[in-house]
């Protein structure tokens, strides 16, 4: 397909492709779905090799907040039966990051849910690294605490923070239909601050909103433009009690499609298999390692994941390794300093099916931070 070598062709030159060539990646069949994975394969391997990197979760603080992101089970009036609990303790949550380093995690997530962190809680935060990193001294720590204030990203490098992130989410043109108490602009604002004061940026999208597929490459080219370090993709997990818990509309061919197509238009960037792979992938995730080079290990924020062990036995068993931690994750050009500048429509119809809703496939935390239950790991 001519399509797919002209993209192979730009991976792996860093060139960015056209919209409608990430358009047209989105709406290829399910006949040309294992070609389109080969050819994204490519790409991958020639930037990361057969390597897995893997990210651990921390929820530092669950639940209660007061922004109304319609995806989010954490969010202001959701009805959904999540852990509700407030900021762990800096050992707690150390401890809690130790299961994911045994595991294999090669970098600690330390998110919290709210608007934006206080100046106190920089200050725990900045305890809680130092505490994890006392026990762990090679472990990258990446902090999401919301939207960052004048200076706070700065004092959060200075405490040993590796990364920030802060996703997008959604295209610009539809960020208010999902969030009305902050915009798409205040989001762009944190990932520039990170990057300004040194932290790898690390900023993703949520698909399966009943976004087009414009939407879709729109977020996207706007992420390449931003220039993150890591880009996760999550698929909606539709939280019963949540605006969004009737959108189902993702297959396992329509992840693959969209992974593909961010590792195309992001191809040396840290592609990152997050939330709903277990929902939306399914038996299919074994393939998705063939586009994206890391994932979550274990359970995510408020909802359950897929066991560690069957995480690390997948990965083996698909012809992939662990990451470990005297590798660097990124190529030489963008650890080194960053990527060049290379690396800087109408919706397609889908062509798909609607799929089940598959609400038994979503299983709450109940294990983990915040419980007296070991953590999946």
């Amino acid at each position: 397909m001519d399509l797919l070598n002209t993209l192979v062709d730009k991976g792996l030159r860093r060139e960015l492709p056209t919209r409608e060539e990430a358009l047209a990646v989105l709406a290829t069949s399910d006949d040309d779905l294992l070609d389109v994975v080969a050819a994204a394969g490519k790409v991958r391997r020639h930037w990361f090799g057969r390597r897995v990197k893997l990210n651990y979760l921390v929820n530092l603080k669950s639940g209660l907040c007061p922004e109304d992101c319609s995806y989010c089970s954490q969010r202001l009036g959701s009805k959904a039966d999540i852990l509700k609990y407030t900021w762990l303790k800096p050992d707690e949550a150390s401890q809690a990051a130790a299961a994911g380093l045994a595991g294999g995690a090669k970098r600690v997530c330390l998110v919290a849910s709210g608007r934006g962190p206080t100046d106190r809680d920089v200050d725990r935060v900045s305890e809680t690294i130092k505490a994890i990193k006392d026990q762990n001294e090679d472990v990258e720590v990446c902090a999401c605490l919301g939207l960052l204030s004048d200076g706070q990203a700065e004092r959060l490098r200075a405490a040993g923070a590796d990364a920030y992130n802060h996703n997008l989410n959604t295209s610009e043109g539809t960020y208010a239909d999902i969030t009305t108490t902050h915009t798409y602009a205040d989001r762009v604002d944190t990932v520039q601050k990170a990057h300004a004061a040194g932290l790898s940026a690390c900023s993703g999208l949520i698909a399966g909103m009943g976004e087009s597929d414009a939407d879709l490459v729109d977020v996207v080219f706007s992420l390449r433009e931003l220039d993150p370090d890591s880009v996760p993709v999550n698929f909606l997990i539709p939280f019963e009690g949540t605006p969004l818990a009737k959108e189902w509309h993702l297959t396992p061919q329509r992840c693959l499609r969209i992974l593909a197509m961010v590792r195309f238009v992001c191809p040396d960037v840290e592609v990152r298999i997050a939330g709903g792979r277990e929902v939306h992938l399914r038996t299919m995730q074994p393939l998705a390692l063939h586009l994206a080079n890391s994932i979550f290990l274990g359970d995510y924020l408020t909802s359950e994941g897929q066991a560690g062990k069957a995480d690390l036995e997948m990965i083996a068993d698909a012809g992939f390794e662990v990451e470990g931690t005297d590798e660097v994750t990124l190529p030489e050009h963008r650890a080194t300093g960053g990527c060049a500048s290379t690396c800087g429509s109408a919706s397609v119809p889908a062509a798909e099916t609607a799929p089940e809703a598959r609400t038994d496939l979503v299983a709450v935390r109940r294990r983990g931070a915040g419980t007296d239950l070991a953590p999946n790991a």
